[in-house]
């Protein structure tokens, strides 16, 4: 049994931002597992959330950075160059993303009779919240990986188009990242200026998990990884700094701001984004330059930072809306707190359990086809 749930990893991997991965997958299992939760215990989980999204982004943004301003320093920037980029991310992303797609199509299919599959075709092509509200009665977690295929796509073809008129490409890399956060920030203004928001609901759809309204949020990392490759010194001589000072952010963002400011005002639909953005920037420079790890917590956090993705991809829609929510309690007990604590603990022995198992089995194999598009 050991055996199928184990995990050979690479020792080279930088234990740093595992750290920030792990910790991001960690803040939004929790805050999904919170639906389990009664009020009270639901309001204590909370109080140890962060916005693990925004870490994703800003993470993503920062190791897709660095691999595209490596590719273009050693080969240059064609359309061959341009291809195996999207060929090998691809791989990475959209075989996990299908299996569950397929696999919670199928499942409607069979147990809701009021779902078609022309209702969810746009998942199929990343385009559900596009410039839209997000649907939340299907794949809701599906959002956020709509923001990042198409920063994948975007980004690379808009350093494409701009490379051939720069002097250099290190000049159109930094300054199409800083173009698209200034442009997404604009759009997210003018759209506070026209819309009516009702609430946290109306918020969350119209602000937060839609795509034109967050690539931003990927081009800090983009930014960060330009000052890492390009600025090396500059980047590590006030890491530590930096690193207290995106901590400082992020509890501003939690336990301050929010007691100042309405959910409809400025600084939730324009700038908080922002905020939570740049204080996982200032986290970068100290934790991409933490290499190696040690102790009872290097292995848990190094597996947890491998699984993240089909944490991510499993925790809400198939284990707690599929699987938790059809067990049929009423059968098995009337005691509220063994249910309660079952609930929770089948959750997380789920989400930890199948994600390895989907990782090692299933993700491994597809990522390493890749490989012949070097």
């Amino acid at each position: 049994m050991n055996k199928i749930f184990k995990i050979d990893f690479d020792t080279n991997r930088i234990f740093g931002l595992d750290i920030l991965r792990a910790l991001a997958i960690m803040f939004v299992v929790i805050g999904h597992g919170s639906y389990l939760l009664p009020n009270k215990l639901r309001t204590i989980s909370d109080f140890f959330v962060f916005d693990g999204v925004s870490i994703f982004f800003v993470l993503s943004g920062f190791l897709i950075g660095g691999i595209l301003i490596k590719l273009i320093d050693k080969n240059g920037f064609n359309f061959s160059i341009l291809k195996t980029f999207w060929i090998r991310r691809w791989y990475r992303t959209l075989p996990n993303y299908f299996l569950i797609l397929i696999a919670l199509c199928v499942i409607h299919l069979l147990f809701d009779n009021d779902f078609t599959l022309r209702s969810v075709n746009r998942y199929f092509l990343f385009s559900q919240n596009i410039f839209r509200e997000h649907p939340s009665w299907f794949f809701p977690e599906a959002w956020s990986l709509a923001v990042e295929e198409w920063f994948y796509l975007i980004f690379p073809i808009l350093i494409f188009f701009t490379f051939p008129f720069k002097r250099s490409y290190k000049k159109s890399l930094l300054y199409v990242a800083l173009i698209v956060i200034f442009f997404i920030t604009a759009f997210r203004f003018y759209r506070f200026s026209n819309v009516d928001i009702d609430g946290i609901n109306d918020w969350d759809l119209i602000f937060r998990k839609q795509v034109i309204t967050r690539l931003d949020s990927l081009m800090f990392g983009v930014v960060g990884a330009y000052i890492s490759y390009f600025h090396k010194s500059l980047w590590i001589k006030f890491k530590t700094q930096l690193l207290f000072i995106g901590v400082l952010l992020f509890m501003a963002s939690k336990f301050l701001l929010p007691n100042f400011t309405p959910i409809d005002g400025i600084y939730f639909c324009v700038f908080s984004f922002t905020l939570i953005s740049t204080g996982t920037l200032f986290m970068l420079p100290y934790l991409s330059e933490l290499k190696t790890g040690n102790g009872l917590l290097y292995k848990p956090i190094t597996y947890i930072s491998l699984i993240s993705y089909s944490m991510y991809l499993l925790n809400l829609s198939i284990v707690q809306r599929w699987i938790i929510s059809n067990i049929p309690w009423e059968q098995i007990t009337d005691n509220g707190y063994i249910k309660v604590v079952s609930n929770y603990s089948i959750y997380w022995l789920l989400v930890i359990g199948l994600s390895i198992l989907i990782y090692k089995y299933f993700e491994i194999p597809m990522t390493s086809l890749r490989e012949r598009f070097k």
